[in-house]
């Protein structure tokens, strides 16, 4: 029997339809039977029915998390890492002399956190913190240098040129003097970059993995999940964590092409050895390598007064516990929100909840670049903005250079830093590392940090945005559709 092509091709408008339908209908049903997001879950059945083909295609790559890393984790030989501490309050009245009679939603709050993120609040932390590269990589750099049992450095984007180039040298000059030393790059982000910084770490003896690559054929279903994490942890003791990649850009004195402003911390204390945690489980993952033992979790002691908390969010068994934790912050208020965010488009839940807070009689600041470095995502956000103006929230515009800090501050007291935004991709798509924090000295020290961003940054009105041109609404608001995807 032999096949008639122009049979075939006759029939060929009604088979491509039909497969089409089979299609979207296997999408759709996807969708509907596991998407607990009704908005995300409505915006791809759309993009399914009304885009043919392309849709369904884009929902099988984009949208379907097959990501089960504790499942890979465990199979790999590796333990799920859960350090028990002994610095941890472990009741109400615990945190009623840590925190103060007088600070009872801060309790509660503590209280939510722990159920949420399944982790101790530990005591006796002391972190620091490191404005723009022109601190942050001297003080890494140091810290490298000094080290004498382990190294673990994870960041999703690492340039090997500039202050990348000597986080290189003092790296392998730590694998030669003895220490262990462990890099773990996020696929997607060594691409920003060349030479990329793999094969750089490779060929000078540095052990380095890639996390989820992105270009295989097995890991086509996973590229947009990406490893945003920003952990260095120097002998188990001493650790940097917050929002600041490793590049040039962020060396202000430097006068880069792009500069970029940032923040990062420098953490003493117990805590550490959650930062050790989230880097070791992320290895494990990638590697099948277990990190244990004394060299990379020593016994630490107190060194300060901040009570601090590592969560991690990710698409999987870690979904929305940043979500959750926004929430609870902001429903904690009674005085002030501080939020610094590079990419600000939250759900309508967060936003509704941002809004209670300002009819409470809550100052809430938001503060975000005026000028973004994604052309689309700064159109999505400018058609957002008229929906976060309502109920008294001040959003205010930073000027240049670009700030890609992250800072949520509290009633000048609670505070969350590390790598997480306020959009759909940190908040339901990335892997993320986020500090929660209880200190009054920390905290002031973040509101003064925002407070001197504010003196050149001006607030936005509603007239300025129906000001804007027809064509700039339309652009935005398009953008804006888009969000779920960004």
């Amino acid at each position: 029997m032999t096949l008639d092509w122009q049979q075939v091709q006759e029939f060929a408008p009604e088979l491509g339809v039909a497969l089409d339908v089979l299609l979207a209908l296997a999408a759709a049903s996807h969708v509907i039977l596991n998407k607990s997001d009704t908005r995300a879950a409505s915006a791809w059945v759309a993009l399914i029915w009304l885009v043919p083909f392309v849709g369904s295609i884009l929902y099988f790559f984009l949208g379907i998390n097959r990501i089960q890393r504790r499942a890979k984790v465990l199979k790999s030989g590796a333990t799920d890492y859960s350090v028990p501490l002994d610095e941890a309050p472990r009741s109400p009245a615990d945190l009623d002399r840590e925190l103060g009679s007088n600070r009872a939603r801060l309790i509660e709050l503590a209280r939510v956190v722990s159920r949420v993120t399944e982790r101790p609040l530990l005591v006796g932390n002391q972190l620091e913190l490191l404005v723009d590269g022109d601190e942050a990589y001297p003080a890494m750099i140091a810290a490298i240098r000094e080290a004498k049992e382990s190294i673990s450095l994870m960041s999703y984007i690492f340039e090997a040129e500039g202050v990348g180039a000597e986080l290189v040298d003092v790296l392998v000059d730590a694998r030669a003097r003895g220490v262990e030393v462990r890099v773990l790059v996020d696929d997607v982000g060594v691409r920003y970059a060349r030479p990329r910084i793999h094969r750089v770490l490779r060929q000078r003896g540095v052990p380095v993995a890639n996390f989820l690559p992105a270009l295989l054929p097995r890991s086509v279903t996973h590229f947009n999940l990406r490893n945003h994490c920003k952990i260095l942890v120097v002998d188990g003791r001493v650790g940097f964590t917050g929002g600041m990649n490793i590049r040039q850009d962020s060396v202000l004195s430097s006068n880069p092409r792009y500069p970029t402003k940032d923040v990062h911390f420098r953490v003493r204390g117990p805590v550490v050895a959650q930062l050790q945690e989230a880097f070791a489980r992320d290895w494990a993952f990638t590697t099948g390598e277990r990190l244990a033992g004394r060299r990379w979790f020593p016994e630490l002691v107190p060194v300060g007064e901040t009570l601090a908390r590592g969560i991690n969010d990710g698409p999987d068994r870690d979904i929305d516990k940043l979500h959750w934790v926004f929430l609870a912050a902001v429903g904690a208020a009674r005085r002030s929100i501080r939020i610094m965010t590079p990419y600000f488009l939250p759900d309508r839940v967060l936003l509704k909840a941002l809004h209670l807070a300002a009819q409470r009689g809550v100052e809430v600041d938001i503060i975000v670049p005026e000028a973004g470095n994604l052309p689309v995502v700064r159109w999505a956000m400018w058609g957002h903005h008229r929906r976060v103006l309502r109920e008294g929230v001040r959003l205010w515009l930073t000027p240049p250079p670009f700030d890609h800090s992250k800072l949520f501050v509290v009633d000048g007291y609670w505070s969350s830093i590390g790598s997480a935004n306020w959009d759909p991709r940190s908040l339901r798509l990335n892997f993320e590392f986020n500090l929660e924090c209880y200190d009054e000295e920390l905290g002031q020290t973040l509101e003064h940090h925002v407070r001197n961003r504010l003196i050149d940054a001006r607030l936005l009105t509603v007239e300025e945005l129906d000001s804007r041109s027809l064509f700039q609404r339309l652009r935005d608001g398009t953008a804006r559709l888009w969000t779920p995807y960004l």
